[in-house]
């Protein structure tokens, strides 16, 4: 009897154990019916209550407090299946009230939780480092939150289901700034961009795109068919020089052209508009504007008929060539086709298939038809090799591509638009008239 009232409270609970009843009070183990579970620590009235760790036959534990054989109070818990681990409150065996969850995936969250789910106000940085602070509901991004994403953006707003919706406001790293409604992490409905690029809209916007578009900078410039002609055409051609020549631009005509100047007024060239009492003056695009109306797919319709042009006043921190657009359109006014550039020679034909060009008196297209200029062409602009004349100041008859491209630097929301197309055919109607566009009455 003696020696069985000096052992310790820790043997007599061990020794409970092994008759397999769990013990009553104070510190023991036991290992339940089903051997998933072993318990180390204080138990009362034969209930785990105190500081004690449950361990796992998986390799998954916790360790913290217990009330009245529950898990309850603080606590840490790792799940052997995942890897992660919580450190925090609990209620009922389940992560409850304020913790830190580390996912061992990457990255970890410090908030409020119910029933393990992320619920309430906490801050999540996932495993690329993004950072969300703000309201969370079934262990998703909902409410009001701030989300800071790896490639440098910022959000402030509404959330809802993991995803942007309601109204916010995005920083871009690249210095745009759009402010307005969302919905399923898109633009969309009423707001505002202010794109880096100097592009900027107020308006509708659906799925991500505007319903039109401000400030994209669009560029205008000019192409001269390039294709060896027969010698039987009403059109003339360009025999360019070697080191003149650069890529051909494909068209959506049937040909390919390569680069051709325009000039304007406004930009300090020489004047180039025709004249009705001379045929050597500029050749000028047709009267009137080019207006530039934009959409979301396109610059403007491609179009294979005369066209006009026009270049005003260049806006600020737009080259000459170049426009902004102002709501919805782009205007170019007062625009010419130029001479042609140094190391291009124009090569007039006839106007029928069924006469030579030998057979014609020198500078002639024809009955009534002279040659744009009161000059001749440069020296070996001429298939008879003729001798070197005055530079000519004018363009030459011939088809001409008017292009419209989108140069906004960078690109509007990450999109060019794609190049637009206007068909021109230059002809002289008649001796000492102006040149003449296919398609306009006389």
């Amino acid at each position: 009897m003696a020696a069985a009232s000096q052992r310790s409270p820790t043997s007599r609970l061990q020794r409970r154990d092994s008759q397999g009843r769990p013990p009553q009070d104070g510190y023991g183990v036991y290992t339940y019916p089903n051997s998933f579970f072993r318990y180390e620590g204080e138990w009362r009235g034969g209930k785990t209550h105190g500081r004690g760790k449950l361990l796992f036959k998986d390799g998954s534990y916790y360790e913290g407090e217990f009330v009245d054989g529950e898990i309850m109070g603080e606590g840490c818990r790792l799940w052997a299946s995942s890897g992660n681990t919580y450190s925090g409150q609990f209620v009922l065996g389940e992560p409850q009230g304020h913790g830190i969850m580390k996912y061992k995936a990457g990255g970890r969250y410090e908030g409020e939780l119910s029933r393990g789910l992320r619920e309430g106000h906490g801050c999540l940085v996932d495993q690329d480092g993004q950072v969300y602070r703000g309201s969370f509901h079934n262990n998703k991004r909902h409410g009001q939150g701030q989300m800071a994403f790896q490639n440098g953006d910022k959000y402030d707003g509404d959330w809802v289901r993991d995803q942007r919706q309601g109204h916010g406001v995005l920083w871009c790293a690249d210095g745009s700034t759009y402010e307005g409604q969302w919905h399923s992490d898109v633009f969309s409905g009423l707001g505002s961009m202010v794109h880096c690029s100097g592009v900027g809209y107020h308006g509708m916007w659906i799925n991500g795109r505007p319903v039109g578009e401000d400030g994209r900078v669009l560029k205008i410039s000019a192409g001269v068919r390039y294709v060896q002609l027969p010698a039987y055409s009403e059109v003339s051609f360009f025999k360019v020089d070697k080191g003149s020549r650069e890529g051909p631009i494909q068209t959506p005509f049937g040909f390919e052209c390569i680069t051709y100047p325009l000039s304007s007024p406004m930009s300090g060239a020489p004047e180039l508009s025709a004249a009705p009492e001379s045929a050597s003056t500029g050749s000028p695009l047709p009267q009137g504007d080019l207006e530039v109306t934009m959409g979301s797919d396109a610059l403007c319709d491609q179009e294979d008929t005369p066209g006009t042009l026009s270049a005003g006043g260049g806006m600020p921190r737009c080259p000459e060539d170049c426009r902004r657009v102002k709501r919805g359109r782009a205007q170019f006014t007062d625009v010419c086709l130029g001479p042609p550039p140094p190391g291009y020679h124009p090569i007039p034909f006839l106007d029928s298939k069924h006469e030579k060009a030998s057979n014609r008196p020198r500078g002639s297209l024809g009955p009534g038809r002279t040659t744009p200029t009161v000059r001749d062409p440069p020296a070996g602009s001429r298939p008879d090799g003729a001798a070197k004349a005055e530079p000519v100041t004018t363009a030459f008859p011939g088809e001409y591509v008017i292009m419209i491209h989108d140069v906004t630097n960078p690109p509007f929301l990450g999109r060019v638009l794609p190049t637009a197309f206007k068909h021109l055919r230059v002809s002289l109607k008649g001796m000492g008239q102006q040149p003449h566009i296919p398609g306009e009455d006389p």
